[in-house]
C-alpha cells in the first residue's frame, strides 16, 4: 500500500518539508531559508546528509571544526555531501530551496552557534512540536 506523507516543521530560519515516515532507513526533505538567514552551525553524532540547491541561491560552511570553516556558494543541482562530525550550516542568499536526502535523523545535532539560541537536538525534542522551538517567542 502506498503511504503518503508529507509534514511541514517551521523553522525560525524558513521550513523543512518531510516526505517520508521515521520508520524509513532514511529521510528525505525540502528545506526553504528565508534570505539573510542560517541554519545553526551543526553536526551530527549519527546522521549523513546530501544537499541539492534546486533554487534560489545559498552558502554552505563547513569544516573540521568552528575555527577552520570555509565557504562556498552552492550550486544549483550539484550535490553537497556531508559526512558525520563535519561542522556546517547554510545560508540563504535568495529564494533558496535545498532538497536533503539523509541517515534517518537519530542521535545528537549538536549547535555550535545558534541565531535564535536553540539547544542541541536530541531525540526528545525531536518529539516536541517545531522540534522544541516556539515561533511565538
Amino acid at each position: 500500500m502506498l503511504n503518503l506523507t508529507m509534514e511541514t516543521i517551521t523553522k525560525p530560519w524558513g521550513q523543512e518539508i518531510i516526505y517520508t515516515t521515521p520508520d524509513l532507513k532514511y529521510t528525505f526533505k525540502q528545506i526553504q531559508i528565508n534570505d539573510g538567514a542560517r541554519l545553526s552551525l551543526q553536526s551530527h553524532t549519527e546522521k549523513v546528509e546530501t544537499f541539492v540547491l534546486i533554487e534560489g541561491q545559498a552558502d554552505l560552511v563547513t569544516g573540521p571544526d568552528v575555527e577552520h570553516l570555509e565557504t562556498v556558494h552552492m550550486e544549483l543541482k550539484r550535490g553537497y555531501n556531508i559526512p558525520i562530525g563535519l561542522v556546517h550550516r547554510m545560508i540563504g542568499v535568495k529564494n533558496a530551496i535545498i532538497l536533503e536526502a539523509s541517515t534517518p535523523e537519530t542521535g545528537t545535532t549538536y549547535r555550535y552557534q545558534d541565531d535564535y539560541q536553540r539547544p542541541d537536538e536530541t531525540e526528545n525534542l525531536r518529539q516536541q512540536t517545531n522540534r522544541g522551538w516556539n515561533p511565538n517567542q
